[in-house]
């Protein structure tokens, strides 16, 4: 199974739909009450229905559609016991691993990323996680926006190993991002949230991230198996793409790519580049087990 995925500029969480779930683990809420629009800066926002677009996306979907909320409303997950505090997945801090492939930070600026991620379902501990995902990056450190997307094992966030659809934000355009899953929008943050994505994106990263609480485990990233190059048997993405700074949907070169694995007896990224087949391509992953913090 394969998720595919485009994040552009065009609140919190207005989406998180499990590959797994129902209808039933979360509440249909009136668009404009939902508690992203508590917030201070969103006072006033008035949300963007409608996303102009840079390329011309295919008329069919290739997931399944499942149970919606109506019209108007929205479905916000129920906080489960323990879920309102997880520890952030940036690099600083402690029980982080990643293999990814990142752009190089030379300057230029990206209006949106697209890829193709492989699904996997992984048995992890409360405290663990593991994701595989698109972030979109901005900011000196300290002051740095995020937004991340795409699926992910997180027992303490869901309260079960069920692998989810998941998004995450950190504290000609209109500066707002909107999120795509196959060609329907689901997810979006509007520009007053941001300090500096809602100038564009200064870093696009792809690949996987694991985190664990203590010092001891770390849980298995992708498909729990290290990269290869049959995609029937190694976690992968396909068709990894960015939107440049001219809002033209390309490829991403090889000469701006930066491959980065932090722990390599646990975790691997191998970097296959353009095939007529997959386009732009890479696979990850690990089994994870005694890799520090």
């Amino acid at each position: 199974m394969a998720l595919r995925l485009v994040l552009c500029l065009c609140v919190y969480l207005l989406f998180t739909q499990g590959a797994e779930g129902s209808i039933a683990d979360f509440d249909c809420v009136e668009i404009y009450k939902q508690p992203a629009f508590q917030h201070p800066l969103l006072k006033n926002h008035k949300i963007q229905e409608t996303f102009s677009s840079y390329e011309d996306l295919e008329k069919s979907d290739n997931y399944e559609k499942k149970e919606q909320c109506p019209k108007g409303t929205v479905p916000i997950f129920r906080q489960r016991n323990g879920s309102e505090s997880f520890h952030l997945n940036t690099p600083e801090h402690l029980g982080q691993h990643f293999a990814t492939i990142e752009t190089m930070l030379d300057g230029s600026i990206y209006r949106g990323a697209e890829t193709e991620i492989s699904v996997h379902s992984l048995n992890l501990q409360d405290n663990q996680y593991s994701k595989s995902q698109i972030w979109l990056e901005n900011g000196p450190s300290g002051q740095l926006n995020s937004i991340q997307a795409g699926w992910a094992v997180h027992p303490r966030l869901y309260g079960d190993s069920v692998t989810r659809f998941t998004i995450y934000w950190t504290d000609v355009s209109s500066g707002n991002w909107g999120l795509k899953l196959g060609n329907e929008v689901i997810g979006y943050w509007p520009k007053e949230l941001f300090t500096e994505l809602n100038k564009g994106a200064s870093l696009v990263r792809y690949g996987g991230n694991t985190f664990m609480s203590t010092d001891e485990i770390s849980p298995p990233m992708g498909n729990a198996h290290f990269p290869v190059a049959d995609f029937l048997k190694t976690a992968h993405f396909k068709n990894v793409l960015i939107i440049d700074s001219n809002y033209k949907r390309v490829y991403v070169e090889d000469k701006k790519i930066r491959r980065y694995a932090d722990i390599f007896e646990c975790f691997r990224v191998t970097y296959w580049g353009y095939s007529k087949s997959s386009g732009v391509s890479f696979s990850f992953g690990g089994p994870g087990g005694k890799c520090g913090v």
